[in-house]
C-alpha cells in the first residue's frame, strides 16, 4: 500500500469519527463499530479467542491492553497517582473510582429506593436487598448469602478458621468486624452515643437496644403470654418461665436457675459462709 493510499485510508477512518458511521457489523449479534480494531476485539467475545499470553504466568487475554494491566500485578508497577492523597494504582479506572472517596461523588442510584453509591458493584449488591437474590450458597449447609464476603465469613464457622487475632490478648475471631468490636474492650472506645441521654456504647446493636428504653418500643413478643420486651435476650430469659428450662447451675449445691443473674445472687450465699 503506497503512502498516498495509507493517507487516504487514515483520513477515511478519521472522518468516520465525525459522521458517526459504523461500517463494521458483527454477524453474531448485529452490533456495529466505527473501526476494524474495535470490531475484532468484540468478535473475540463470541469466539472466545485469547491471543495475548502473559509471559510470567501463562494467563490468556482477549485484548493487549488487558494483558498490559495484568502484567503490572507481576511487576508491582502503579503508574496512576492520586493528586489528593498520593496513593498509587495500577489502573486508571481504579484511580478514578478511588477519587470518589475524596469528592463524595455517588453516580449510581438505586431505581427502587433512590439510595446512591460510589461504585456500580455496590449498587448491584444493594439491589439484592430488594430482589431477595442470594447467589452465594454454602456447600456445607446450603445457607445462602447476597455477597461473597458474607459467605466466606460464614464458611469459617464450618472450618473453624479464625484469621483475625487480637494483639492485646491473642483472642482470635472469624471476621475483622468482630475483632474491631472486641478491640474496644481494651481501648475503652465507645463510638455509639445515645442522642437522648448521651450514654455511650461499644457496639451499635447495644445502642439500638438502649434507645428502646426512651422510645418504649418492645419488638420482641412472647408467643405464649404476649408479654413484650425491648431486647431479644430478655425475651429468651422470659420464655424459660414457660418452658421451665434452668440452664444456670450452682457448682456448689447444684441448684438451677433460669437466669445467670439469679445464679450470681445465689452464689453469694456460699461466698458468705
Amino acid at each position: 500500500m503506497s503512502k498516498i493510499t495509507q493517507s487516504i485510508w487514515k483520513l477515511r477512518i478519521h472522518q468516520i469519527k465525525h459522521t458517526g458511521e459504523k461500517p463494521y457489523r458483527c454477524t453474531q449479534c448485529s452490533k456495529s463499530f466505527g473501526d476494524s480494531s474495535t470490531f475484532w476485539k468484540h468478535h473475540r467475545t463470541h469466539t472466545g479467542e485469547k491471543p495475548y499470553k502473559c509471559s510470567q504466568c501463562g494467563k490468556l487475554f482477549n485484548e493487549s491492553s488487558t494483558l498490559r494491566k495484568h502484567h503490572r500485578t507481576h511487576t508491582g508497577e502503579k503508574p496512576y497517582k492520586c493528586s489528593q492523597c498520593d496513593k498509587f494504582f495500577n489502573e486508571s479506572s481504579t484511580l478514578h473510582k478511588h477519587h470518589r472517596t475524596h469528592t463524595g461523588e455517588k453516580p449510581y442510584k438505586c431505581p427502587l429506593c433512590s439510595k446512591t453509591f460510589a461504585y456500580a458493584s455496590s449498587q448491584n449488591v444493594h439491589k439484592r436487598i430488594h430482589t431477595g437474590e442470594k447467589p452465594y450458597k454454602c456447600p456445607v449447609c446450603s445457607k445462602a448469602f447476597n455477597i461473597l464476603s458474607s459467605l466466606e465469613s460464614h464458611e469459617r464457622i464450618h472450618t473453624g478458621v479464625k484469621p483475625y487475632k487480637c494483639t492485646a490478648c491473642n483472642k482470635a475471631f472469624i471476621t475483622s468486624s468482630t475483632l474491631q468490636k472486641h478491640g474496644r474492650i481494651h481501648t475503652g472506645v465507645k463510638p455509639y452515643t445515645c442522642s437522648v441521654c448521651n450514654k455511650a456504647f461499644t457496639v451499635s446493636s447495644s445502642l439500638k437496644s438502649h434507645e428502646r428504653i426512651h422510645t418504649h418500643v418492645k419488638p420482641y413478643k412472647c408467643s405464649v403470654c404476649n408479654n413484650a420486651f425491648t431486647q431479644s435476650s430478655t425475651l429468651r430469659q422470659h420464655q424459660r418461665v414457660h418452658t421451665g428450662v434452668k440452664p444456670y447451675k450452682c457448682s456448689v449445691c447444684n441448684k438451677a436457675f433460669n437466669a445467670s443473674s439469679s445464679l450470681q445472687r445465689h452464689e453469694r450465699i456460699h461466698n458468705r459462709v
